[in-house]
């Protein structure tokens, strides 16, 4: 070996160093910013939850703004003057019930901002509502900050179409969304935009209130199904859900035709993931963060396998509350003055001399011990119900939301029924020579050959109420006739939340009738697989009969509904 290879030469200069007291670094020098003293990358500490905090927005701002969309899309068609339940009919009956109640009392009763707003125009209101809630999610999914004024107005918002949004908000996860947003409130400065706001750090109370948030919702799913169908329980459910469930997507297709053994597996996970991962909640740091990374994991998986609306995002978020700055630093860039940089000094800062109490920091902690006590006091019920045999799931115990029961699936059903509107140009409905075209959603199930959409996080609610309707009868669901009326009608407004129209560039149908069929995805190589089908289906009677616009014209008028006519 040579004597100046590096090898040799090294401890010669550590013992010179030593003996005269060099260094590269003087002690009094501080370490380069992101960087420890052996100048290596920084690595982030943890217990703080700094860049929680941003990550949490983001998320939360993305599901308002995919909420927000959905209702800027829809809410003309479903609530709007000529919707198919007119919310402006709604407030009027609300109010004439409660008419000796002081408008306090019926604003308690319902909180909307639609109250304060003139009726004339309520597609306007509802564009109104729906156009601010867009604008301030977006620039709060942009920045990644926001302080409680904007979160605040995101919730108010949401909360005032939910209040009067009829069968079409009726989604657990409308509530659920309104809980998680009334949290987010809490997570932000009052005044300040800055996603480090030095002097407001995350609040563990608010962590905490979304961790016992996801909680309740895996548990609760997880004991409703326990408790509610026996295929749960014999671990046979995940036989039939892909097929039945309200909206199926291609994989969803394919998942059913797996094998039984992975069925099982499924439902097995699916227990484990309800029913015993939400404890490790409680169970310390590592195990906090394996819970989030599970929680996320599965909500991941069910999006691929459904389309179950913005649910499964909106789970994701409070999953985020497990996770602190130090595990999800690597979702942020370093680098001197990035923000991993900036909560490292901030993280440091803190170790050393703690600062001297502020006022608004003493009034943020009462508020934040508040919210804990109000949490505490407001979860009494729900924990009442998660521990009966007679559990319900997806109901709110106040007009506000803030926290709520939660469950799906508590029943599969084994057969998938669909509900196909047929229109005919036919003056004689009863006619054997009748043709009766189909129309089609969006969505949901019509055309055998049509392949299965992916929509989520998108919600047409429309096409999900008409999976719920396939349950019932039209008696149970009058709007399915309001609905037969615009098309007879040629509305614009409701053909809009259709994929396709029949009668288009042509004269209205003169008839409407509903039929009731049975649906069965194809088998992957079978004669109708073949054939380029999806789905088989099987006629099982009539869901309505045919009707005309001249006898529905009583019909709306008893009910305050819009007379249907071209827009």
């Amino acid at each position: 070996m040579r004597p100046d290879s590096p090898t040799m030469e090294a401890p010669a200069e550590s013992l010179r160093r030593r003996k005269t007291g060099y260094s590269d670094l003087e002690p009094e020098s501080p370490p380069a910013p992101g960087r420890d003293p052996a100048g290596s990358p920084a690595h982030l500490h943890t217990g703080t939850f700094w860049l929680t905090r941003i990550v949490l927005l983001k998320a939360l701002a993305f599901v308002y703004f995919v909420a927000f969309l959905v209702a800027f899309h829809q809410n003309k068609q479903l609530i709007g003057d000529r919707g198919l339940l007119p919310c402006r009919v709604f407030l009027k009956n609300f109010q004439q019930y409660f008419q000796d109640r002081t408008s306090w009392e019926v604003f308690s009763y319902m909180p909307t901002i639609l109250w304060l707003m003139d009726w004339s125009d309520m597609n306007s209101n509802l564009d109104l509502l729906a156009l601010l809630g867009l604008g301030i999610s977006s620039f709060v999914l942009i920045t990644g900050c926001a302080n409680m004024l904007l979160m605040a107005a995101l919730w108010g918002l949401y909360v005032s179409l939910v209040n009067v949004g009829h069968v079409w908000y009726s989604f657990g996860w409308e509530s659920q969304l309104l809980e998680t947003g009334f949290l987010g409130i809490f997570l932000c400065p009052l005044w300040t935009l800055s996603r480090l706001p030095q002097h407001t750090p995350t609040s563990r109370i608010v962590l905490w209130g979304f961790r016992w948030l996801i909680f309740r919702i895996m548990l609760g799913a997880g004991l409703i199904k326990i408790r509610g169908d026996r295929c749960w329980r014999d671990l046979t459910c995940m036989d039939f859900h892909y097929e039945t469930q309200p909206v199926p997507n291609p994989a969803a297709y394919y998942l059913h035709h797996s094998p039984w053994w992975f069925h099982r597996f499924e439902t097995l996970s699916n227990h484990f993931i309800e029913l015993l991962v939400p404890f490790f909640l409680f169970l310390g740091r590592r195990a906090c963060v394996i819970h989030g990374v599970l929680q996320i994991l599965f909500q991941a998986v069910l999006i691929i396998s459904g389309n179950l609306s913005f649910l499964n995002w909106l789970t994701m978020v409070p999953s985020l509350a497990c996770f602190d700055d130090a595990t999800l630093g690597f979702l942020f860039p370093s680098g001197p003055g990035s923000l991993k940089d900036r909560v490292l000094q901030m993280q440091r800062d803190i170790r050393g001399a703690r600062p001297k109490p502020r006022f608004g920091s003493v009034v943020r902690h009462a508020a934040n011990v508040s919210l804990g006590v109000l949490l505490a006091w407001l979860s009494v019920p729900v924990v009442l119900n998660l521990l009966s045999s007679r559990q319900v799931m997806n109901t709110h115990f106040n007009s506000l939301h803030i926290v709520n029961t939660y469950g799906a699936f508590g029943s599969i059903t084994k057969e998938r029924a669909e509900v196909i509107l047929q229109g005919t140009a036919s003056s004689n409905a009863s006619a054997p020579d009748a043709v009766w075209e189909d129309y089609e959603f969006k969505c949901k199930p019509g055309d055998p050959s049509r392949r299965p959409c992916l929509i989520s996080p998108y919600h047409y609610r429309l096409d999900w109420l008409m999976w719920f309707a396939a349950f019932q009868t039209y008696e149970h669901n009058d709007w399915i006739i309001h609905l037969a009326g615009k098309l007879l009608a040629s509305d614009a407004e409701a053909l809009s939340l259709l994929a396709h129209n029949p009668f288009a560039g042509r004269p209205p149908p003169r008839w409407v009738r509903g039929e009731h069929y049975r649906y069965k995805f194809s088998r992957p190589g079978g004669r109708h697989a073949a054939e380029g089908k999806w789905w088989v289906r099987k006629r099982i009677g009539a869901y309505f009969p045919p009707l005309s616009l001249e006898e529905l014209r009583p019909y709306f008028r008893d009910r305050g509904w819009p007379l249907p006519g071209p827009l």
